[in-house]
């Protein structure tokens, strides 16, 4: 069998079965968790959800997490919690999933794209001062593959210009920035158990905070606007009474999916490491290999190592993403790419984002590319991968 022609063009595959890009891992301990919750007299909002957000902000180090039906659904809520409203511009990436800017157009906002950090891949504290206005009214940063932004400076942006810092963290769960878990560095701090995060509930997020306003303002906006609080009501001395303060929304998350939550957290350290040392492993099958640039790590930070995006020097290779992309997954390789940048989606693109805005976001979504990384891959897996990726791009190298 020709193990060196690529599959593509005829060759043997490096794998026999496919390789996913990221996969969650539950086992026995997490379907007894559920299936108790479903034994129980709650299925929607019970006692675990009081539980599980008591769980992540514990392990995260902030005063209040409050529990939401997705992380969209979490972002947005920030982003009324903040007090975002019709024409206010907040600043935030291109390279990201696009709920982080769809949660500020939900709130009638204007998402204005900052560029990012050519080594790191996340907003730049520069690009976010330099686009400040009058009409800014805040800043949402993302921990893109789990490496933190530079908290310290985007902190200082936010508090000469008196404007909230939201966070969002969908890839930054344990994820450590000058000696500090993040979940308290911001404002506020959204977190995604998506099945392809740290750790799962299913669908869900969570906003941490050390302000009890923002934690009100959450709570009661995750559920219709409604507050029962006595204290808090209007009118008062009816036990049966409670009141519709806001315009708020159905985004709880149920006991099913908090009880799934709960038992998830207990391995969130041991997920960890295990990402952590499949991305080691990556970082050292590839150093000296000239064709490609691992990701890049700042000093004083730890990443989560959600992603682990590899940059393509297309300079060498006599194709482009697309066929690399394309050869590799012949080959059962799950790479992937993350992300598009936000204002090239046709919604974003008619609305008069012209592509140009973002030059080194622009240049990183042609050349960048991710590779499978997920708790249970085993030694062989990241092995296949690393063996894939050299065998397809010394295949494509350009030949002096």
């Amino acid at each position: 069998m020709d193990r060196k022609r690529l599959a593509i063009d005829g060759g043997t595959p490096i794998r026999k079965s496919y390789l996913p890009y990221g996969k969650q891992d539950l086992d026995q301990s997490d379907v007894a968790a559920v299936v108790q919750v479903l034994q129980s007299d709650y299925l929607t909002t019970g006692p675990m959800i009081d539980t599980f957000e008591k769980s992540i902000a514990a392990y995260v180090g902030s005063r209040y997490a409050i529990a939401f039906s997705s992380g969209t659904a979490a972002l947005h809520a920030a982003c009324f919690a903040a007090g975002i409203k019709e024409n206010d511009q907040v600043i935030t990436t291109p390279i990201t999933f696009a709920a982080t800017a769809n949660a500020i157009k939900y709130q009638g906002g204007e998402v204005v794209f900052a560029d990012i950090d050519a080594k790191t891949y996340n907003i730049s504290a520069e690009a976010i001062e330099a686009l400040i206005t009058d009409q800014t009214k805040a800043i949402i940063s993302v921990d893109f593959s789990g490496q933190p932004v530079d908290y310290k400076k985007i902190r200082e942006i936010a508090n000469r210009y008196q404007i909230p810092f939201i966070s969002d963290a969908a890839h930054g769960l344990g994820a450590v920035y000058e000696g500090e878990k993040i979940g308290s560095l911001a404002d506020m701090t959204m977190f995604s158990f998506h099945p392809v995060k740290h750790i799962t509930t299913g669908e869900g997020g969570v906003i941490t905070t050390n302000n009890e306003q923002y934690f009100q303002k959450l709570k009661n906006f995750r559920n219709h606007g409604i507050v029962r609080d006595q204290e808090k009501l209007h009118k008062k001395n009816q036990p049966w009474y409670y009141e519709m303060q806001s315009l708020g929304f159905n985004y709880r998350m149920s006991d099913i999916h908090a009880a799934l939550g709960v038992n998830q957290a207990k391995k969130i350290d041991g997920y960890l490491n295990k990402r952590i040392a499949i991305a080691q492993k990556y970082t050292e099958g590839f150093r000296d290999f000239e064709l490609l640039t691992p990701p890049f790590q700042l000093e004083g930070v730890e990443s989560s190592w959600h992603l682990y995006v590899i940059r393509l020097h297309l300079e060498k290779l006599t194709v482009r993403r697309k066929e690399i992309y394309q050869a590799l997954q012949k080959e059962n390789i799950g790479v992937n790419v993350h992300y598009i940048p936000v204002y090239f989606h046709p919604y974003y693109q008619a609305l008069g984002y012209k592509k140009g805005l973002c030059p080194h976001a622009e240049q990183l979504y042609e050349e960048m590319l991710t590779l499978p990384l997920f708790p249970k891959m085993t030694s062989q897996d990241v092995s296949d991968v690393i063996m894939a990726v050299k065998k397809v791009l010394q295949y494509y190298e350009v030949r002096a």
